[in-house]
């Protein structure tokens, strides 16, 4: 009887796992099972962004102020970062698909070092929040002790030996100012001194510009409260580092895939049979660079004007 099996009959497609006919019905259901992924992705998002705007349109006045405290120079290079990190993760997967080992391997990296420049820039943005007391969980701040306390002398210390010598230090005393009290923050609490947020708060009471939130929220008896301004500011701050913190969550996952990718690619495992896994990580690292485009805007520009003299 002659041996009818050929090479063909016997061939297994790179990657193919068990449960699937084939790499097409793979593929499928792998791209179906991501999608399904970010779709819930955009609904967590998408009920931060929710508060947000609410918030948002209830005290504008306080967002733009909280808003002009980040810097935007920094929030901007992210954006930058981010866009460029997109392009090198695109090129992987065509690189990928083209069965190039070492250009795989080189923007992989290239990603991963984008991703990690953007970690390093938030990790210096929040480093300055929390030597301001701009932190708004309450002990998470900068610890300053008050600066017009000092440690009592010895006794055999230096003392005036005369009563000319007394009169001088008294006199230099009373003349020499004393330390600003409000930069000591002892138990790390969320600070706000802004002047420059009380005049255009005021400025717009006249103008009758406020909305009907921020006539109740700023003011005690019709007067400009600066508690009452700073638990709103303190709102805008919260948001912030709930949605910045959770993207960078984010991103470190995506760095945690680009490591199993990097070291898969090493390898050789991706070709242009078997590329998926590059695919698939790949959205997930665009997702990741979608939500910041929105969040720059949102948290970094918007409402600029309005300390800047605008209307």
């Amino acid at each position: 009887m002659a041996h009818t099996d050929t090479h063909d009959d016997h061939y297994h497609p790179p990657g193919l796992q068990h449960q699937f006919e084939d790499m097409k019905q793979q593929e499928e259901s792998v791209s179906i099972g991501m999608w399904a992924f970010l779709v819930q992705e955009i609904m967590f998002f998408g009920g931060l962004f929710t508060v947000y705007l609410v918030f948002r349109s209830r005290y504008p006045m306080a967002f733009a102020a909280g808003s002009n405290h980040l810097d935007a120079f920094l929030g901007g290079l992210n954006t930058l970062v981010l866009i460029v990190s997109s392009l090198t993760m695109a090129l992987t997967v065509y690189y990928a698909q083209k069965g190039n080992r070492n250009m795989q391997v080189i923007l992989i990296i290239a990603t991963m070092f984008f991703g990690a420049v953007f970690l390093g820039v938030k990790a210096i943005e929040y480093t300055d929040k929390y030597n301001h007391g701009l932190v708004p969980v309450s002990g998470l701040n900068k610890k300053i002790k008050g600066e017009n306390h000092t440690e009592p002398k010895a006794a055999s210390a230096e003392r005036p030996s005369t009563q000319t010598e007394l009169a001088s230090q008294e006199k230099n005393s009373l003349e020499s100012p004393k330390p600003a009290e409000h930069h000591a923050n002892p138990r790390g609490e969320f600070r706000w001194d802004d002047e420059k947020g009380k005049e255009i708060v005021l400025e717009a009471q006249k103008g009758k510009y406020l909305t009907k939130h921020e006539e109740i929220g700023y003011f005690t008896h019709g007067e400009y409260d600066n508690n009452k301004f700073t638990d709103k500011v303190r709102i805008f701050f919260w948001i912030y580092f709930v949605m910045t913190g959770l993207h960078a969550l984010h991103m470190i996952v995506g760095l945690g895939l680009m490591t199993w990718l990097l070291i898969m690619a090493w390898r050789g495992t991706y070709s242009a049979d078997y590329y998926s896994p590059v695919e698939i990580s790949g959205l997930y690292w665009h997702f990741v660079d979608i939500v910041w485009i929105f969040l720059f805007p949102l948290l970094y520009l918007l409402g600029r004007h309005f300390l800047a003299g605008g209307h």
